[in-house]
């Protein structure tokens, strides 16, 4: 029976482990006595020394009750040194003094050493010294290799360099297995055999100048032998050993025999590298026949990409390389053929992936030009309603230089796949029942073919047009066609509960709609047939969503919301296309925008209860924020387009759904718009314009709170204060004048004392804020010349010390700030 680790190193082991505990067992019955005396009641007993820190579970025990190093970890640490020691003197002895002794003195100290080194190990194993002989071995290998130095110095030194070095690495290879064979418990002489045996062939050809080829094949060898010895060795250090070395240099050797039969351009220079990787190939599957399971799997998907490689080598030097793709992806798909093939379970699941990788390998090649297709449509934003471009759809892509010849396999692979992933979709349960022997796919991979092949056969038509460069009259609707077509593919998963396909189905007409409308921007009859076009189709889908009856269905309750937000967009596109057909400026057509959340309001307020009526109004309220954004350069159209949201969520707030936030926000858009009306007239006294708003709103609240005294104080004074306060403030910070800050400071400060004298929160935190930013204007000069009169030192230092007195305050500044919360909290 073999032992790993060896026995005289698991008893060190364990003696180590037992002594760990016995430390940590004296350490818990340590804290124990401590808790216990914590726990007795106090009798005038002593005071009790502080309780030791308690460890975590399993820290390593601290202090006195640490336990030395083993003496078997300690015996490690010296051999290793020693034996460092002696291998930096060997070579010192080698290559430094060598000139000092005559030859036969020099080949005599270095056989009775590396001889004594090699003798010794076997007796320090006899004897039960296993680390020391370890030392020994690995001293003595390294003797080997300088007496091979010395050989080649002294014996043979017009010998060639390479040359001598590949054979020498032979014969150390070919001697370190012997000696591992023989003394079996050392574990360092066949791993290192192991290792030494990739470097012959590889030595040799580069050493007879060989090419690429060359080097392929010695590194395919190399790996052959790698995997037998990976199938067969002795022990578990040379098996990894080996698995490591076979995965090294076989792949090293199939990169290159790859990169020749890429490069091929005829079948009989693609042929020797074909060889190669279907040598490669035989290795893989030799290996993974016996290997674990993981390991068998990685062995497959070699074995797999190996066969598609030789084979596709080939065959692409029949065609031109434009086409090269299609090919390698024919192969790939053959490969699908092995899951009836009497191989192990892993294997040919192996193959199944190498088969799926040459597949997305293949997607991606065909992934550039469907982007641009995509993204080159933004180019229109640069040049909106210009008419239509020269060049056709490439022209309005902005890629009418490109290489698109070179493209047109794109949608050929992107269709092709698709077509075999719908067919797999559709008789899955043969597919199952067929592929049964190596893979057992469930529900969710079904979904992601069906999803997949939405996604494929909707990539392949869009780019269709640019590959085959149609003209811009023809593409525009050929892009509504295809966001129509898959449009009905969404609205039919979706209504059926198909998980994978509806959703998908309903991204990509999305994605397409948002292409062809950024494409119809370049003449201003297209834009307004394309948007119009997309609203209906979007709105059609959001109400046949909308009606959905089965239960799979009803559980996708947001997903009808998704079409129906996409035709709002499409609805604020023609508001603002209207806008500029007539000519209007930016800031005239803001209120035009607003027509759109008018009509949402109203669809929210019909659809009342639905998951979706949300969504919708949200959307129709970005309309809203973009009118506001056009009107920011001309403040009376933007007081007008805000008294014009106001109304509209005013409108929204009678609802009761909607009035805890609509009612604040209408609130808030009509204070605003009349502080912009009064900014923009030019008033310099707002009061006379606010107060008659604030004093019989402030009336109104007082009514409100009299009648409901739970009312908020903010609801019922939070407006009407807001109304003068606001722009008192502004006014007062333009004006240099004294008396209005002070009349304004006298009035806020009457407000703030009466909210903490009546405990209502909005007079207290409205008048405080007020005062504070009107004493900082006062105040702001006055401190400004003080600080520049300090030194330059004092600011750091006064932050340093307020840093450091709230630091060492800072759980009571913290219980400060909980009280003054609920303090807050309990006003009204």
């Amino acid at each position: 029976m073999e032992h790993v680790p060896p026995p005289a190193e698991e008893l060190a082991l364990l003696d180590r482990e037992l002594a760990r505990l016995d430390a940590r067992r004296s350490q818990l019955l340590v804290r124990r006595a401590w808790l216990l005396s914590v726990l007795t009641p106090a009798v005038a007993r002593p005071a009790l020394p502080p309780a030791p820190p308690l460890a975590a579970p399993f820290a390593a025990p601290s202090g006195p009750s640490a336990v030395p190093a083993g003496p078997r970890s300690a015996q490690n640490v010296l051999l290793t040194l020693g034996g460092l020691l002696l291998t930096i003197a060997a070579i010192a002895f080698t290559l430094v003094s060598w000139g000092h002794m005559g030859i036969g003195g020099r080949s005599a100290v270095l056989g009775v050493v590396t001889v004594a080194a090699l003798s010794a190990p076997a007796v320090l194993l006899r004897r039960g010294l296993p680390s020391t002989a370890e030392a020994l071995a690995a001293l003595a290998s390294v003797l080997m290799v300088l007496d091979a130095y010395a050989l080649h110095r002294v014996a043979v030194p017009e010998a060639d360099g390479l040359g001598y070095a590949a054979a020498a690495s032979a014969v150390l290879a070919v001697l370190w297995g012997a000696y591992g064979l023989l003394l079996d418990r050392l574990r360092l002489p066949l791993p290192l055999a192991v290792i030494t045996v990739q470097l012959p062939l590889l030595l040799w050809a580069w050493a007879a100048g060989a090419g690429i080829t060359a080097f392929s094949w010695a590194l395919l060898v190399t790996a052959a032998l790698d995997c037998a010895i990976a199938v067969w060795g002795k022990g578990v250090a040379v098996r990894v050993t080996a698995r490591v070395c076979c995965w090294a240099t076989g792949l090293l050797g199939l990169l290159a025999a790859l990169g020749q039969s890429v490069s091929a351009d005829t079948a009989w220079a693609a042929s020797a590298p074909s060889a190669l990787l279907l040598m490669g190939a035989a290795i893989a599957v030799f290996g993974a026949w016996r290997a674990p399971a993981g390991l068998s799997v990685a062995g497959g998907v070699v074995a797999g990409l190996c066969g598609v490689a030789a084979v596709g080598g080939v065959l692409h030097t029949w065609v031109a390389w434009d086409w090269a793709v299609p090919v390698y992806l024919l192969c790939g798909v053959v490969l699908l053929g092995a899951v009836r093939a009497p191989l192990p379970r892993p294997l040919g699941r192996g193959l199944v992936w190498a088969s799926s990788a040459v597949t997305a390998g293949a997607v991606l090649s065909a992934a550039p030009p469907v982007g641009l297709t995509l993204m080159g449509a933004v180019s229109q934003l640069d040049r909106v309603w210009s008419g239509a471009p020269d060049g056709g759809v490439r022209g309005a892509l902005g890629a009418r230089e490109m290489a698109w010849s070179g493209m047109a396999a794109a949608p050929v692979v992107l269709l092709a796949v698709a077509v075999v992933l719908g067919a797999a979709y559709r008789s899955w349960a043969s597919l199952v029942r067929v592929a049964g022997p190596v893979l057992s796919p469930g529900a969710a991979w079904r979904d992601a073919a069906g999803s997949g092949a939405v996604v494929l056969g909707w990539a392949g038509l869009t780019v269709l047009p640019a590959v085959l460069g149609l003209s811009y009259a023809a593409a525009v609707p050929v892009q509504l066609v295809l966001t129509a077509g898959v449009l009905a593919v969404a609205v039919r998963g979706l209504r059926r509960g198909v998980a994978g396909v509806g959703p998908t189905a309903l991204v990509c007409a999305l994605v397409g709609a948002a292409s062809a409308g950024l494409l119809s921007l370049a003449a201003e009859a297209a834009t307004y047939a394309v948007f119009g076009v997309l609203l209906v189709m979007f709105g059609v889908t959001a109400v046949l969503l909308g009606g959905a009856t089965s239960s799979a269905a009803r559980a996708l309750r947001l997903v009808p919301a998704v079409p129906a937000c996409a035709a709002v967009v499409c609805a604020i596109v023609l508001a603002r296309a209207a806008g500029a057909s007539l000519g209007l400026a930016g800031y005239q057509a803001a209120p035009l925008l607003l027509v759109v959340p008018a009509v949402t309001v109203l669809l929210g307020a019909r659809l009342r209860g639905l998951p979706s009526a949300l969504p919708i109004e949200l959307t129709g309220a970005v309309a809203g924020v973009v009118a506001v954004g056009m009107a920011v350069t001309d403040r009376p159209f933007l007081a007008l387009v805000l008294a014009l949201c106001g109304v509209l969520a005013a409108g929204t707030a009678v609802r009761a759904e909607r009035r805890p936030v609509a009612g604040y926000l209408a609130m808030a858009l009509f204070v605003l718009a009349t502080w912009l009306r009064l900014s923009a007239s030019g008033v310099s006294a707002p009061e006379a314009y606010t107060l008659p708003v604030t004093v019989p709103a402030l009336a109104v609240g007082v009514l409100r709170r009299r009648r409901d005294p739970e009312a908020s104080s903010w609801t019922a004074y939070g407006a009407g204060l807001a109304a003068t306060l606001v722009p008192s403030l502004f006014a007062a910070w333009a004006d240099p004048h004294w008396l209005r800050p002070l009349l304004l400071g006298v009035a806020v400060l009457v407000i703030t004392l009466a909210g903490a004298r009546l405990r209502l929160q909005a007079l207290l935190l409205l008048g405080g804020a007020v005062l504070a930013l009107d004493a900082l204007h006062e105040l702001a000069p006055y401190v400004v010349q003080v600080v520049g009169a300090l030194p330059r030192w004092l600011p750091p230092a006064l932050a340093g010390v307020l840093l450091l007195v709230v630091g060492s305050t800072y759980e009571q500044r913290l219980r400060d700030a909980r009280r003054l919360k609920d303090a807050l909290g309990r006003m009204r």
